[in-house]
């Protein structure tokens, strides 16, 4: 009598995120990235994808409470002239608008985000990181909330489900402030200045908001080489 076992699922692809709240091709990025993960799994055959996210801070220097709207942060912090700064914010809301997001400038809080990546180190710990990077995400860019403070922040982790006392304590004590900068660190030696980005199966780097289809190809392309059925290719 033959003995029939079902066979082991292939090992999962993991991609690692480098990225910002305070980023909104990074929000769009994240959608991209999902309508790619989910394309992919209706291949037959084709292994899981995991993501974990990792700490990024394009304006490390943001006051925790900037005092002014989003076209006047670009104009005083980044040079940008206020017109062209408008002309920007219009045409990323659009492309937002094309992903199903919803972004209120209008509304938008600018904030340090430090806290924010802290958060999302806890919230890893309780096995719930990708619900508090979508959180955090959606609170800054489509409700106004302040991603910058401990209460505000601690608010927010307990809507996911996160106990709100022991993440202020977390966040006031600076628990994972560690981990933040060894993130930071890993991406210094990546050579990583610009997010979001993309290292997938910890060999192939993909910068900005790609399409979808740029993630299924190169989640097809890490399944076939796992095969040895093709020849590496950059991405």
């Amino acid at each position: 009598m033959t003995d029939l076992q079902t066979p082991a699922a292939p090992a999962s692809i993991k991609v690692d995120v480098w990225s910002d709240i305070a980023c909104p091709w990074c929000y769009i990025g994240k959608r991209k990235l999902e309508a790619g993960v989910e394309a992919f799994a209706t291949q037959p055959g084709t292994p899981a994808v995991e993501i974990e996210y990792h700490s990024f801070e394009l304006s490390p220097d943001t006051p925790v409470d900037f005092d002014g709207d989003e076209v006047e942060f670009l104009s005083q912090h980044k040079g940008i002239p206020a017109e062209q700064a408008r002309q920007m914010l219009t045409r990323v809301v659009g492309i937002a608008e094309d992903v199903g997001l919803h972004y209120d400038y209008d509304a938008l809080q600018h904030a340090n985000t430090v806290k924010a990546h802290e958060l999302i180190h806890y919230a890893k710990s309780k096995g719930l990181q990708l619900q508090a990077k979508e959180r955090l995400l959606k609170a800054y860019f489509e409700e106004g909330r302040n991603v910058g403070r401990v209460d505000d922040l601690a608010d927010l982790a307990a809507e996911i489900g996160l106990d709100r006392d022991d993440v202020v304590r977390s966040l006031e004590s600076g628990e994972y402030l560690a981990a933040v900068r060894a993130d930071q660190r890993q991406a210094q030696e990546y050579g990583i200045q610009g997010v979001p980005f993309f290292v997938i199966d910890g060999k192939y780097g993909v910068s900005g908001a790609q399409d979808a289809t740029t993630f299924v190809e190169v989640f097809g392309q890490v399944a076939h080489e796992r095969d040895g059925s093709a020849e590496s290719v950059q991405a």
